[in-house]
């Protein structure tokens, strides 16, 4: 399987330390390490030296090679504790956001991912507030409108590996698309033929993406009014209280809410309205220690049981 930008990325950042402490390694020896071809380190390398710690273009890795050895002129330099200015932070949590939705990275590295963004939250002040005005559309996500626009076009049905947020989850599905919008993020609606009803699929969150030979017939369907935005809650829709540590946050950036009050912790207390509340028990068990329905108390109940009885089956499973 060809590797992807997560696992290069993931590589990259090891490559750092692993070259830190070993100064004048060899090509060779450093590809055996990391199980890639001389090449592929090559090609790491002439990445590398674009990055650092200023996006203003100053303290960069300063890493060069004369193809046999590898040779790292300013280790000590980018050691120095990190100062980040208001436009670097705002430009660090927008990119993070991003990444923290993209199909196929670990949860590990999502959750450590949020972990982290929560932290330079934190940290950042007024320049959090800007971040979260604005959103990144990857560059992966032009290939997928293409895709789609075409077979809409040629009236085919697509099939599509799908990431889904609140299931942190991967689905296989054919779909007859109907239409492509832009509300923040580019959607597709379509007939999804999984479900047997009409779905919105995020481009971003499209992890693969195939038109098949058979032609696409939705059924007719009335197009919604998106002018209000995506998701419109009811204003008789009941209200539900969740709180969320650090590393819930991501919650807020998923769940139209009607506030999001900060917490001594780094914490939030969403408030958001929905009209089938028992359908946030999957993600009070997602959040796990990380979160928990306030209220209303029926539903904060039924989570905690939920929760209890998930545990008593994986310590059965483990007797």
């Amino acid at each position: 399987m060809a590797p992807n930008a997560i696992d290069q990325t993931r590589r990259m950042l090891s490559l750092v330390t692993y070259l830190r402490e070993r100064p004048g390694a060899h090509v060779g020896d450093v590809a055996r390490a990391f199980g890639i071809t001389e090449a592929e380190l090559i090609a790491d390398l002439d990445v590398l030296p674009m990055c650092g710690t200023s996006f203003r273009g100053g303290d960069l890795l300063d890493i060069d090679t004369d193809g046999e050895q590898i040779w790292w002129h300013n280790p000590d330099d980018v050691a120095a504790p990190l100062r980040i200015a208001a436009d670097e932070a705002t430009a660090l949590l927008v990119a993070a956001r991003a990444v923290a939705t993209l199909p196929g990275l670990r949860e590990s590295d999502r959750e450590a991912l949020l972990r982290a963004t929560a932290k330079l939250e934190a940290a950042a002040g007024e320049a959090a507030g800007a971040s979260s005005r604005l959103s990144v559309t990857f560059e992966s996500e032009g290939g997928v409108f293409a895709e789609v626009d075409r077979a809409i076009s040629e009236r085919r049905r697509l099939w599509l590996r799908y990431y889904s947020p609140a299931r942190d989850e991967l689905t296989e599905r054919e779909v007859d698309p109907i239409r492509l919008f832009a509300v923040g993020h580019t959607y597709m609606e379509a007939w999804c033929r999984l479900s047997e009803a009409r779905r919105t699929f995020r481009l971003d969150r499209v992890a693969e993406i195939r038109i098949l030979d058979e032609p696409s017939a939705p059924p007719e369907v009335e197009l919604r009014d998106l002018s209000a935005g995506l998701v419109q809650p009811s204003a008789d829709d009941p209200e539900v209280v969740v709180e969320v540590g650090p590393g819930g946050r991501w919650v807020a950036e998923y769940y139209p809410h009607d506030s999001a009050e900060e917490l001594p912790d780094g914490g939030l207390r969403i408030t958001l309205r929905t009209p089938d509340p028992a359908s946030l028990r999957r993600l009070a068990l997602r959040l796990g220690s990380d979160g928990r329905i306030v209220a209303p108390a029926a539903l904060a109940d039924s989570a905690r049981r939920a929760a209890q009885e998930a545990l008593a089956a994986y310590d059965g499973r483990d007797a």
